[in-house]
């Protein structure tokens, strides 16, 4: 797939999901959700924090709305009871199985009716005049 054809399958996707009832998750929760159903734990605030590249309360704040959604279960570890574990739920397995169910749809109709190629450059900026001033009205 090339990049135009990316772009409008994430498009369609992004856009089918905020029609839709139920959760709009931020590209953050989305990436948690994804890293606790798709990879095998334990998984802890730390090791999250340190696999994604985030700071450890943005991804305790994203913990939160997953929790709150049923997506995830925090649960203190019985072997060391400072930690905290994250656990994957039928809820967010399911969630994440509708999503995916969703991407195949809009794959399916993006073969249908390919996307435009995507320019080589963006379009010129006509906001301005050659002069550096914007545009008047020649009437004026």
């Amino acid at each position: 797939m090339d990049n135009a054809g990316a772009l409008a399958l994430w498009k369609l996707v992004i856009s089918d999901t905020v029609r839709t009832e139920g959760p709009d998750l931020s590209a953050r929760q989305a990436a948690i959700l994804l890293t606790v159903q798709l990879e095998e734990g334990p998984h802890t605030v730390r090791g999250l924090a340190a696999s994604l590249n985030l700071g450890k309360p943005a991804v305790t704040r994203a913990l939160d709305t997953l929790e709150g959604l049923g997506f995830v279960r925090r649960r203190r570890d019985e072997t060391d009871r400072r930690n905290v574990l994250i656990e994957r739920t039928a809820r967010g397995l399911a969630f994440l199985a509708a999503f995916a169910d969703r991407i195949r749809v809009c794959e399916r109709a993006l073969r249908e009716k390919p996307p435009l190629q995507m320019p080589a450059q963006p379009p010129a900026d006509h906001s301005r005049s050659h002069d550096g001033g914007s545009h008047r009205n020649a009437a004026a």
